[in-house]
């Protein structure tokens, strides 16, 4: 089988990259990772050298390319079907697929509010209209699924779904975002975790410097 090759950007700012990178390093799926470096007003003028739409991430396997980060992940646990990216149980698996096509649909007005920053030192900003609402939701979902699976993760193990929402727990961290005891214990686990560990070792090590208001 041709190597898995994952194109992503900054690791202390790419919430896109994250979520197949943690996705595979935590369940398993063997990939060569390239980072293209996004250190200019404007991102990176030579992406478009390597991925047709602009963006990244970007999965290349043999000629095959595969963008979008929930594609990629789906198109890695049809490869790897053993690596469980999804939960076992039919159900389980078709709200894990739910709750993460929501997380990659909604929610912009967190997304634009409270960038991605592995770096940022936590403190509060002025919220945006729309961010309470977006924050009240995914709490929703996850207290839901904890409640359901028991935890640690949204469906017992660490799946895809978890994946999608690993960017979330940085912003409501940095942003001093949330109190309720069940949301700060799913937080926990998620960074306890040997995947969010390396890539955020890695993003803090990072030289590149991005203005917030362009991350």
């Amino acid at each position: 089988m041709a190597e898995l090759t994952l194109y992503i950007a900054n690791k202390n700012y790419s919430s896109w990259s994250f979520r197949p990178w943690i996705a595979f390093t935590a369940r398993g799926v063997p990939f060569r990772e390239v980072l293209v470096p996004f250190d200019f007003p404007n991102g990176n003028p030579r992406i478009k050298e390597i991925s047709p739409s602009g963006k990244v991430p970007l999965l290349r396997h043999g000629d095959l390319s595969v963008w979008e980060s929930l594609a990629i992940v789906e198109y890695a646990a049809e490869l790897f079907p053993e690596a469980g990216l999804w939960p076992e149980d039919p159900a389980a698996r078709a709200v894990a697929r739910s709750v993460s096509a929501e997380m990659v649909a909604g929610f912009g007005a967190l997304r634009n509010a409270c960038p991605m920053n592995m770096r940022r030192r936590k403190g509060a900003i002025p919220l945006q209209e729309g961010v309470a609402a977006d924050v009240a939701r995914i709490e929703e979902i996850w207290h839901e699924r904890l409640a359901r699976s028991g935890g640690p993760f949204l469906f017992g193990d660490f799946s895809a779904a978890d994946a999608m929402f690993a960017p979330v727990v940085n912003r409501f961290e940095i942003y001093d975002l949330v109190r309720h005891e069940t949301t700060l214990a799913y937080m926990a686990a998620m960074k306890a975790h040997p995947a969010w560990k390396t890539w955020e070792e890695a993003a803090l090590a990072e030289p590149w410097i991005v203005p917030e208001d362009e991350a």
